[in-house]
């Protein structure tokens, strides 16, 4: 029955948009459940994609058989066809009495814990506990993968962050020799499959497609022109050196490189001389990809120019892995900040401090599970129906000890409380007794617009002051005047002492103090 297929597919699309349009609706209050909807959009695309090509088949007809179903329909009795098939749906369900019968006002419909159903997010298995949901990048594995290359400079993690889109001089300089080589073929491709599969689960939205293409397009452009970072067409390292042949640099200006010899030359001169030299010689011949035959024509040595021909082609997937990693780099410059934002923060922490931390995490999780379970099941046994309670608990937030709240609107743990000393109160007079929670944000304060206005008001300005760096940890309105008067009596003394001052001059025209005139006229300089 191809028509009852065709208009299942037209409900199906029309349910699906549906379901599009209300997740588009919402606005997630945290980063887990906005990537969770942007998925469950994106994974509606998809179906609707799927939908509508099998929608288009049936339509184009190649087969004929839905001309033939429409002309059974039209040429006989609507009846008799009507009732025939009505048979053999009756027939399907005898022999298949279990058969599920798919719902779809309920296959696209959000699911909830108070309904008493199962919710399964779909971002609860696709990132890693370092990632946070999206929010931080995960290179440890990738680090040591790239601390175990040849010729690499050691760098700490937090160096990794900052170093790991570079591949070459001065921020993370690796040899050209070091890098045609399987293992670190391996690692620039483990790193940019990485990058891109955190892109693709961080952003499903976008137009991931059209962006990588770009990417694509821009290397092969790069690439035919010789002006790929790190791969220019005069650098190659697989170029062969022979006498009277311009140098072969590295590219990074760190020296003259010899592609046959694979040794660096820091000076120009000594480079020359080496290309005179029997080993160099050696070298150049042995890489060659022709051969001198007994009667003296030249031939090609396969061997050799498949090995050259390899090299090439090592060389421009090593490059193109590169060069996407750059370009991703980018795109996540935002995660990569907060990762090692995140990063420092951990490494200041110890390790039960940093197990608190986790189960903090677990347990919001586990009652937040537990309220919905038992807002469910008072919606089930008719223990509450009224909506605008239950949303006005929703937006209730248990925090008897007043914690100051964290970047998701929850508060912060009492770990973290203690650790800052956020309990410990710094009150301003200047600032009209404001209160302070905190040393740091009692530091902060004294460079903020409300302490510099309070200043103000006081007649206490930056002119001849130094700036106001002098007043720092000064709350007090007395202590502050007093400083404000004794710096303005010593600029006094000051501008009146200049004034006193006698002034000499010498045969020259020369103008200078009568101290300093007396003194170099005892040394017999005037």
């Amino acid at each position: 029955m191809l028509l009852e297929e065709q208009r299942f597919l037209h409900e199906d699309l029309e349910r699906l948009e549906q379901a599009i349009s209300e997740r588009v609706a919402e606005d997630p209050r945290n980063i887990k459940d906005r990537l969770n909807r942007d998925h469950q959009v994106n994974n509606f695309l998809a179906r609707v994609q799927e939908q509508s090509k099998r929608l288009i088949n049936i339509y184009k007809d190649a087969g004929g058989e839905r001309l033939r179903e429409v002309q059974g329909l039209t040429a006989g009795d609507p009846f008799d066809e009507f009732y025939k098939q009505l048979e053999e749906v009756k027939d399907f369900h005898r022999r298949y009495p279990n058969e599920a019968v798919e719902n779809l006002e309920r296959a696209y419909k959000r699911r909830r814990p108070e309904e008493g159903e199962p919710v399964v997010s779909e971002i609860d298995n696709m990132f890693t506990g370092e990632e946070s949901n999206g929010r931080f990048l995960d290179l440890t594995s990738l680090h040591e993968d790239y601390l175990n290359l040849p010729g690499v400079k050691r760098l700490s993690y937090l160096q990794y962050l900052d170093n790991f889109d570079a591949f070459e001089a001065p921020r993370m300089p690796i040899k050209r020799q070091n890098k045609v080589t399987d293992i670190y073929l391996k690692y620039v491709a483990d790193l940019a499959s990485y990058l891109e599969g955190f892109v693709r689960r961080r952003r499903p939205l976008d137009d991931l497609q059209k962006i990588f293409l770009r990417l694509d397009r821009d290397f092969e452009t790069s690439w035919e022109a010789g002006t790929v970072p790190g791969w220019t067409k005069e650098t190659a390292p697989g170029a062969s050196t022979t006498a009277g042949s311009g140098p072969q640099t590295e590219g990074t200006g760190a020296g003259i490189w010899c592609s046959d010899c694979e040794k660096e030359f820091s000076n120009q001169n000594v480079y020359k001389a080496h290309l005179t030299g029997k080993k160099h010689i050696r070298n150049a011949a042995a890489k060659k990809p022709q051969t001198q035959t007994a009667n003296g024509h030249t031939t090609t040595n396969p061997s050799a120019a498949i090995s050259l021909s390899g090299t090439k082609l090592k060389e421009r997937v090593i490059a193109s892995h590169e060069h996407r990693v750059r370009a991703l780099a980018d795109m996540l410059s935002n995660e990569r900040s907060n990762t090692r934002v995140n990063v420092e923060r951990k490494q200041g922490m110890t390790e039960r401090e940093r197990q608190a931390e986790l189960d903090a995490l677990f347990a919001e999780d586990d009652a937040a599970v537990l309220a919905a379970s038992q807002r469910g099941h008072r919606l089930h046994t008719g223990g509450g129906d009224d909506s605008g309670s239950e949303s006005d608990g929703d937006e209730k937030i248990y925090n008897p000890l007043k914690l100051p709240l964290a970047w998701d609107g929850k508060p912060i743990p009492y770990w973290l409380y203690k650790l800052h000393g956020l309990g410990v109160e710094f009150t301003c007079e200047i600032c009209g007794n404001f209160v302070y929670m905190g040393r740091r944000a009692f530091d902060k304060h004294f460079s903020e617009a409300r302490h510099i206005y309070g200043l103000k008001c006081l007649g206490i300005t930056g002119a001849g002051t130094g700036g106001l760096s002098l007043f720092r940890e000064i709350t007090g309105i007395q202590d502050a005047l007093a400083l404000w008067e004794k710096i303005r009596r010593e600029k006094r003394d000051q501008e009146s002492n200049e004034d006193s001052v006698v002034q000499m001059e010498d045969g020259e025209g020369n103008v200078m103090p009568e101290r300093i005139y007396l003194d170099l006229q005892k040394q017999g300089i005037l």
